[in-house]
């Protein structure tokens, strides 16, 4: 797609060993963005060796959490608009194309995208939404350790095209990606005095989860798929939980 040559829009991409998604996230904006920044946590698998033969720019980065992962990239950024894209992540033509038609606008000074959800590789049906783009002088800063959110000097609107969201690709992809987030989960709620963890407790988070991706998101639409993926979200909360315990236990 050809970009509108009024708009200037960097890119920025987190990445940890997405050799596996990245290339195809790259190719979404490459020729559309003004430059493309990836922000790296020492990968060790092929995500430089993809990065430097797709000609984007590279940096590393020790993560300490999201919210100073992303303020650390937001300062590579030079153009009026920056966006911020995960290695799982692609945006389509619609959504380029919708995007330029609101920011040539002058409204908003951020916007909320769309995402829809793919699991294992299949449409889930499901779309969340997520503040990604932001007008680079009204910007203030990412806070938050895990659940990060972007505090912006300005109103902002919604892009109603959705991106597409290549999450939950394999088991062994979520188990890693699990097994790291749940350290930044259970450490929130150790931090913030959570109540000692019971019986009780492991059962009724684990309940609603299942509840949650598989009645409520629907998640019963997609047979096989459906029934994995929603155990698997009672599992994850379960590991979270679990190490929230094993704080509780060891630390107090």
């Amino acid at each position: 797609m050809k970009k509108n040559m009024d708009l200037k829009i960097d890119i920025i991409i987190l990445t940890k060993n997405e050799e596996d998604v990245l290339e195809k996230a790259i190719h979404s904006v490459k020729g559309w963005a003004e430059s493309i920044f990836i922000i790296d946590d020492f990968s060790t698998d092929k995500t430089y060796e993809i990065a430097k033969k797709n000609h984007v720019q590279f940096f590393t980065n020790k993560f300490v959490d999201f919210s100073q992962q992303r303020n650390f990239g937001i300062k590579k950024a030079k153009s009026d608009w920056v966006m911020y894209l995960d290695a799982d992540e692609r945006l389509t033509g619609d959504f380029k194309k919708e995007l330029e038609i609101r920011i040539s606008e002058n409204k908003y000074l951020g916007f909320e995208i769309k995402r829809k959800t793919y699991y294992f590789g299949h449409d889930w049906g499901f779309e969340d939404k997520v503040t990604r783009v932001f007008r680079l002088d009204k910007f203030k800063k990412w806070q938050g350790v895990v659940h990060e959110s972007a505090s912006l000097n300005g109103e902002v609107g919604v892009i109603e095209s959705p991106i597409e969201h290549f999450t939950h690709r394999n088991l062994s992809q979520m188990i890693t990606k699990t097994n790291s987030w749940s350290d930044y989960e259970a450490k929130l709620r150790f931090d913030a005095s959570h109540p000692k963890m019971q019986m009780w407790r492991f059962i009724r988070v684990m309940v609603s989860e299942f509840f949650r991706s598989y009645i409520k998101e629907k998640g019963y639409k997609n047979g096989t798929y459906g029934l994995i993926e929603s155990i698997y979200q009672s599992y994850s909360i379960f590991i979270t939980y679990a190490k929230l315990w094993e704080m509780q236990n060891t630390k107090r």
